[in-house]
């Protein structure tokens, strides 16, 4: 209660400053202002106003994000308050999320995500080729707390919703090309056509996105943190009646970038304890030595089919059916030396097919939509853990697979019960059919014959070889009030729950942890929040406020446990936490020339229960550690601060300048402090933007990064004192330097 006070009164004085700006602002000018943009999400799966919306929503437009300069879907991270969505660790395309501290680090296959990513209402169920680049979209909505009405399975931590662009009635062409700083040349073209007037059309967009490395490998002579992707999208829009309409679409992402190894942050030291000459340091963040290889591969790729029939006035029958696949080819080093302390080369596999039906229906008073969905997905991969410094080289080899059928049945209602109040209920019940498979074998030699070594010797049996099922089910409700103070203002109360379904540890060694093969139980997120949303002087502002609680349990954590001599990797069902906080986000026209937009997000998020191992005495006893744990990638302060100036030459176009600055307060990598932690640091980004009259032509310059400040946004942390064959390899990786680029757009 004490968080949920200090979490409103800080809201509250956000409130009272952010509104008091806008009435000075008003009291100085006389001038006729424009109006700020109302937004359209569809966040509950129908179109409405985002002030009608009882939930925390952040919404972004194509033009939104091409001024703020926005690359990749990461970009979300210096906009969105409480959010984390960032590259992970040792990857280039694979994502990571976190909202309101709840999402997911670990990307191996089997773990679930804690934030849904959606692209067009299809669920992607695996972070491997996530990190999508932004193109040819119409807009991005973040939807934060838990969403398990509505999105179902595996977003108690919230959801991102990627929304293309639609056809429409009028044929375009569009080229564009950027070019920047570390041989930076991005080519995109897409077009879209209708055929037989507005009755079928097809749209498809290609892309390519390169830029040499921040730094090099000086082992290999390789790029390091260098970009070579490929992407297309294609779609078919038929519309043979009113009430008909189908589309077709699909999309595929191609990463040959080089492996990303990371930087290490310490000195090497040898299996002796001792210093190793030569190796260690280097002065370039973006340097590495690594020597576990410069080859990488990703591809991603789905296919969607939706049917739309609109029976009558109030009632619309939707059907979604896809398919995904994704493969992935590579290796991280984790000590980023040439020698293999403790190399990681892998492969993931993973495909699903999803479908889903729903019935909307829109009447006077009441609106909704109810629905099933089915999900079948397999992920699967292998690895090898190669360490140089045992027996002269020594490897483990693991492989496995998880198999998730998936079924839910969902309904969410809003009922206005009079002009000013409405009240909405929703539920899903979720029921999860998993089977796991795990081996894991021992070899001498460096790599297994998995990974080409074939004279590689396997040391005795398998320590790990199991299959075993498991199923999770669960209903998750929400519930939420909205009292209209004003038809331009609206309050909300609400309360929400979302589950992360349960799993098998694809690291199990059951030879050490024989219950491992039981695997580990769902976690859930209970959520209250309250909101305010809505404009005021003449539609000049823009708020959309919301402060919450949400209860944390069964929070699962992978542990290192020590089992004899050795060390077995666990998840475990060891938390219990609460988070509080307060978030807010709003634009102000000051003058027909300068609008502002700005959001804050602050969080309090706090372990109640973390029992593990105290692996300081001896025997090891189970004990509470809630005191010294903290949420990963959760900082206490996010903040945004972006101008936009603008000035209207007539015939000669249109010129807009967007200065911005983004705020991460301190946050942790990982459950436990280590020196890995990144400090709070402030990111300035610009862009000067030109468009012709006729909006046919862009012209902008966008500089990111303008202070050039070294931030980390992952790392692997295995110091001496945890493994002396690891050669004290603790390493992170950066987020991108300052760089300039040049971006020119046509439109035909």
């Amino acid at each position: 209660m004490k968080n949920l006070m200090k979490a409103a009164l800080l809201g509250g004085a956000a409130w009272g400053a952010v509104a008091g700006a806008a009435y000075a602002a008003d009291a100085a000018s006389t001038d006729q202002i424009s109006a700020v943009d109302e937004v359209v999400v569809t966040a509950r799966r129908r179109e409405e106003n985002l002030k009608d919306v009882p939930a925390a929503v952040s919404a972004y437009s194509a033009d939104k994000l091409e001024r703020a300069g926005g690359l990749d879907i990461t970009s979300l991270q210096q906009l969105t308050p409480n959010t984390t969505v960032q590259v992970a660790r040792g990857s280039n395309s694979t994502l990571i999320s976190f909202i309101r501290g709840v999402g997911q680090q670990d990307p191996l296959w089997g773990f679930e995500p804690g934030v849904g990513l959606y692209v067009d209402d299809v669920y992607m169920a695996r972070p491997q080729g996530a990190v999508l680049d932004i193109y040819d979209i119409q807009r991005i909505e973040v939807l934060r707390g838990p969403q398990g009405t509505l999105y179902g399975r595996n977003t108690i931590g919230g959801a991102i919703k990627y929304v293309t662009r639609e056809i429409g009635a009028e044929p375009e062409l569009k080229v564009k090309g950027v070019f920047g700083s570390y041989g930076q040349h991005d080519e995109i073209v897409s077009g879209k056509m209708p055929i037989f007037g507005d009755t079928l059309g097809v749209s498809a967009a290609i892309a390519k996105y390169d830029h040499d490395g921040y730094g090099h490998n000086l082992h290999t002579g390789a790029d390091q943190y260098n970009k070579d992707v490929t992407a297309g999208r294609a779609a078919m829009e038929w519309r043979p009646t009113d009430a008909l309409f189908f589309r077709l679409s699909g999309d595929i992402v191609r990463d040959d970038s080089n492996p990303r190894h990371g930087h290490r942050e310490v000195p090497t030291i040898n299996i002796g304890g001792v210093l190793v000459p030569g190796e260690g340091v280097l002065p370039n963040v973006y340097d590495t030595n690594a020597g576990a290889g410069d080859k990488n591969y990703v591809r991603s790729s789905g296919v969607s089919f939706l049917g739309q029939w609109k029976m009558n006035d109030e009632l619309t029958f939707k059907s979604i059916s896809a398919y995904r696949s994704g493969v992935t080819r590579g290796a991280i080093d984790f000590d980023n030396e040439p020698e293999a302390y403790l190399d990681v080369p892998a492969r993931y596999n993973d495909h699903q097919f999803s479908q889903e039906f729903q019935l909307t229906y829109t009447g006077e008073r009441l609106q909704g939509v109810a629905g099933v969905y089915y999900f079948n997905g397999t992920a699967a991969g292998a690895y090898d853990t190669v360490v140089s410094q045992l027996f002269g080289g020594f490897s483990i080899a693991t492989n496995g697979y998880v198999d998730t059928r998936s079924y839910a049945v969902f309904a969410d209602f809003s009922y206005q019960i009079s002009d000013d109040i409405s009240i909405s209920l929703g539920g899903r019940w979720t029921k999860d059919e998993k089977t796991g498979h795990v081996f894991k074998q021992n070899y001498l030699g460096i790599r297994t014959p998995q990974f080409g070594n074939t004279a590689a010797v396997a040391l005795g049996a398998p320590s790990t070889n199991f299959t075993n099922s498991r199923d999770f089910e669960k209903f998750t409700p929400r519930a939420s009030v909205s009292y209209k103070m004003t038809p331009d203002i609206t309050t909300y109360l609400s309360y929400s729950r979302g589950f992360k379904s349960g799993g098998f540890d694809m690291r199990a060694d059951t030879s050490l942890t024989p219950d491992s093969r039981n695997g580990y139980a769902p976690e859930t997120v209970t959520s209250y929040e309250a909101g305010a949303k809505g404009y005021f002087f003449d539609h000049r502002l823009m708020l959309n406020s919301a402060i919450f609680l949400s209860k944390y349990r069964d929070q699962q954590i992978t542990l290192q446990t020590p089992v004899g001599a050795s060390i077995a990797s666990q998840v475990l069902n060891v938390g219990r936490s609460h988070m509080s906080g307060v978030e807010m986000e709003g634009q102000l026209t000051v003058t027909n020339w300068l609008t502002g937009n700005f959001s804050f997000g602050y969080i309090d998020a706090k372990f109640d229960e973390y029992k593990a191992l105290d692996l300081t005495s001896l025997p090891f006893t189970v004990r509470d550690f809630s005191k010294t744990r903290f949420f990963q990638n959760t900082p206490p302060w996010t903040s945004n601060f972006s101008l936009n100036v603008h000035h209207d030459f007539g015939d000669k176009g249109a010129l807009s300048f967007t200065p911005s600055v983004s705020y991460r307060g301190k946050f942790h990598m990982f459950e436990v402090p280590t020196q890995l932690d990144q400090n709070g640091y402030f990111l300035w980004d610009a862009s000067l933007q030109w468009k012709s009259a006729d909006n046919r032509y862009t012209v902008a310059l966008i500089g990111k990064n303008l202070t050039d400040k070294r931030y980390r946004i992952g790392g692997y942390n295995f110091p001496q004192s945890l493994a002396t064959y690891y050669g004290n390899s603790v390493t992170a990786y950066y987020g991108a330097p300052r760089t300039y680029a040049i971006s020119l757009e046509a439109k035909f």
